[in-house]
């Protein structure tokens, strides 16, 4: 035991214990008597067992609940659902309580969403006992169908006939573009690829849905306050991309240069069109069009989703939707998918355009309106003629987007606007850059046989101007509205919504109507139909996008894709132009307030499209007899009208003055 004593000298040379180092565990082990190996281990187990002991009781509240949650997920799950839904249930009263016409867009958006949701329940649970009830009374309809059928038509007919009349009897020139409208349907129908085989039940359910549409947007109270109303929404939700891009440009640079001023609205519309597709927003209002469209027009589901889907996105991403269908798809399945394409644009570069000072309620209505007639036009011009894998097939189930989160799928979003927005730019600069030096070798030309100012965009109204009166434009009117379609057509529709912009901008400044020879405005009217005629990605430059879009998709119908798209180019500059005709019949031209009253109490500091109208008016009403000064009208007998013509003659230029 002496080897074993601790001394100073050790501890101050830096000897340990004996007992801690192996040689000292093995000599105690062996006075002890004992194994040593077991004596640890048991010591170790019984270390591990009070431990683990521990453990469990310490997560056994959380596995009992975790089993519980388990058991009654479905009644929790309404527990949850039923306070949330009592919750917005207070919040609603409350918001109507207070202010119920400032509440009252709350409340249709809330109906919208309740009519749909019992919908689905009604469906589910009680749909197949409902149908086997009403099922005698099918039989029945279906038996009286074939007269019945003729004599919905009939009536359907005579009522359209009957409401024309008496409309456009106020207004003749509607019937030019009702003229223009038919002439368009004839047109494409002498462009059929099968003409016996034309499903006529697609074609007028089509149009038919589109006349709806337009009558209800266009005419009635609340689709044109309910469209104003969505378009101001969507114009304040714009408007809150200055708050990223102030922050990463500066205010100098966005209030003074057009690519920070518009671009960055494209990276915010992709980013919230991201986030709707993660939460399955899109997917269910997409479904929704679709199902009506499909139920009264006869179309398949696959052809109909992309439409659907085009009212929202681009003509390459609508097709995404129906990726693993492409290829069982027939060529007339693929004409619609590509017309669908052409004929609408998305829903990222509409911000754009309505930051231009485009009506946002116009490029919102004419996607819309777009999409029956999109349907209705393929089949006219591409009728079924193959056996469709898809014919009867009720729907197809969209799956949610790949994003784990929301802030995943907003920074994807994001990102993915960046190739969208270098290709904005780069065809800007290089169409912009092209179509000056075309106007520049065709001013070159003209001037060598003595024709002064030709350039592209007077070829283009002169070859066009015809289809722009049809389309309902005044024929003063007509050459400006065929220059936008050209540079549509054979440029892009980003182009020619700046050019319609700057028209608008003059009219709504107050500008002369004409400046010598050039008109530097066009009436609102025109610009309606501008609008919709423009509010489409059918130009030649997206035949490229379009055929690198699906051939990436489905690589084995390349041959496919490159002999329909020129068809389906045509039919979808066609349906653009079909949904113009329509703005045209509907356009109801606003009338001019009390024009005294207004020039009475303006300022005459500044001029506007009003203050332009009233002064036509009270120059038309001025007249000039033996060199006294007289008016008619309104304006008779008024000592101030001496003072306002005055004031006008400051601005523009009139033989009174």
């Amino acid at each position: 035991m002496e080897e074993n004593q601790i001394t100073l000298d050790n501890l101050g040379k830096g000897s340990d214990n004996p007992a801690f180092s192996s040689m000292g565990e093995e000599r105690l082990c062996e006075e002890c008597d004992g194994p040593c190996d077991e004596t640890k281990e048991e010591r170790r187990g019984e270390g591990k067992g009070r431990f683990s002991s521990y453990c469990r009781k310490s997560v056994q509240p959380a596995s009992k609940a975790k089993r519980f949650c388990k058991a009654y997920a479905k009644v929790l799950r309404r527990v949850i659902l039923g306070l949330l839904g009592v919750a917005y249930l207070c919040y609603l009263i409350a918001a109507c309580w207070l202010d119920f016409q400032r509440a009252l867009a709350l409340v249709v958006m809330t109906a919208v969403v309740v009519v749909f949701t019992c919908w689905s329940l009604f469906k589910k649970h009680c749909g197949a006992k409902v149908l086997l009830l009403l099922s005698p009374i099918w039989k029945c309809f279906r038996r009286s169908w074939l007269w019945l059928k003729w004599l919905l038509w009939v009536a359907l007919l005579g009522g359209l006939i009957t409401w024309l009349a008496l409309d456009t009897a106020r207004n003749p020139e509607q019937l030019i573009s009702l003229a223009g409208f038919c002439f368009l349907v004839l047109f494409l129908f002498a462009c059929s690829k099968h003409h016996r085989a034309v499903s006529w039940r697609a074609v007028f359910w089509g149009l038919g849905l589109e006349f709806i549409l337009g009558l209800f947007i266009l005419r009635t109270t609340p689709g044109i306050q309910a469209f104003q109303w969505l378009g101001d929404q969507i114009q304040f939700f714009l408007g809150y991309t200055t708050a990223g891009s102030s922050f990463v440009f500066g205010n100098t640079l966005i209030e003074e240069v057009f690519a920070f001023q518009t671009l960055p609205i494209v990276v915010f519309f992709s980013c919230v069109m991201s986030i709707l597709y993660y939460l399955g927003i899109m997917q269910w209002l997409i479904v929704k069009i679709s199902w009506i469209l499909q139920v009264s027009m006869g179309t398949t589901s696959t052809e109909t989703l992309s439409v659907a889907g085009n009212i929202f996105v681009g003509q390459t991403e609508a097709p995404l939707l129906i990726r693993p269908y492409l290829a069982d798809m027939t060529r007339s399945e693929i004409h619609t998918v590509m017309t669908g394409g052409f004929s609408t644009i998305a829903g990222s570069v509409m911000g754009a355009y309505i930051s231009f000072g485009i009506d946002a309620a116009s490029l919102i209505a004419a996607s819309v309106m777009a999409a029956p007639c999109a349907l209705a036009m393929s089949k006219l011009v591409y009728p079924e003629v193959e056996e469709s894998k898809f014919k009867g097939k009720a729907s197809i189930r969209l799956p949610r987007g790949e994003e784990q989160n929301i802030l995943e799928a907003a920074s994807n979003g994001a990102a993915a606007s960046v190739g969208l927005i270098a290709n904005i730019a780069a065809n800007l600069i290089a169409f912009l850059a092209v179509l000056e030096f075309i106007n520049a070798a065709l001013r070159w030309f003209g001037e060598m046989v003595d024709i002064e100012g030709l350039s592209f965009q007077v070829i283009c109204s002169y070859v066009l101007m015809p289809v722009a009166f049809l389309m309902g434009a005044d024929w003063a009117d007509s050459p400006l509205v065929a220059e936008l379609l050209g540079m549509k057509i054979f440029l892009n529709e980003f182009v020619a919504y700046q050019q319609l912009a700057t028209y608008k901008k003059n009219r709504l400044s107050g500008l002369e109507e004409w400046d010598r020879s050039r008109k530097q405005w066009i009436s609102e009217r025109a610009e309606s139909i501008a609008t919709f005629a423009l509010c489409g990605f059918s130009n030649f430059s997206s035949i490229g996008i379009m055929l690198g879009g699906l051939a990436s998709m489905v690589p084995q119908r390349k041959g496919d894709l490159a002999s329909i798209v020129l068809r389906a180019l045509l039919t979808g500059t066609c349906v653009s132009m079909l949904n113009a005709c329509l703005a045209g019949l509907l356009h109801v031209p606003m009338e001019v307030g009390d024009c005294v009253t207004f020039l009475s109490t303006a300022n005459f500091s500044s001029t506007s499209y009003t203050m332009y109208t009233c002064c036509k008016q009270l120059f038309a009403s001025s007249m000039l007899d033996n060199g006294t000064l007289s008016f008619t009208g309104a304006w008779a007998g008024l000592a101030e009208g001496v003072q306002c013509l005055t004031q006008c003659c400051g601005h523009y230029n009139h033989t009174t003055c």
